[in-house]
């Protein structure tokens, strides 16, 4: 049997033991909040920021083959059509939207139709995969493009 005098330290020792865990837990807590964590305070130093976007990986994403994106070597000038490449498409049954284009390897643009693409060119037309440059909206098409066959 159990005296009295037993089951009051029992319990004594047991609230002891809940309230140093309690207190712990706040002190824990309050440091992590504050920013002095068990390993001390985060040097700014040591955040790193985000990584820039790789317009390569976003034409790939977009339905472009490999490397398409990648920027032109120094070397002779390219022909006007290897300067532009379309990455996607937003097209009506109307050829109004919008295109993504890559222009001499910066990152991709949105452009509308109608909305000048470079020197002398405007975005005259979209279709479902292809995007039709012009010196003007009434002018002869200068360049077509394409979007590559998904595999």
């Amino acid at each position: 049997m159990v005296s009295k005098g037993a089951a009051n330290r029992t319990v004594k020792g047991v609230t002891l033991l809940v309230w140093a865990a309690a207190a712990a837990s706040a002190a824990y807590w309050g440091l992590k909040v504050s920013g002095q964590g068990a390993s001390g305070p985060v040097a700014a130093a040591g955040l790193r920021q985000p990584a820039p976007a790789d317009p390569a990986a976003i034409a790939r994403l977009l339905g472009s083959s490999a490397g398409a994106a990648a920027a032109p070597a120094a070397g002779p000038q390219p022909s006007a059509a290897s300067r532009f490449q379309l990455v996607g498409v937003v097209a009506d049954k109307s050829q109004h939207g919008a295109a993504l284009i890559v222009v001499d390897g910066k990152p991709a643009k949105p452009y509308r139709v109608g909305a000048r693409v470079d020197e002398g060119l405007v975005l005259q037309s979209v279709q479902p995969r292809r995007a039709v440059l012009a010196p003007s909206m009434q002018g002869e098409p200068a360049i077509t493009l394409e979007l590559p066959v998904p595999r």
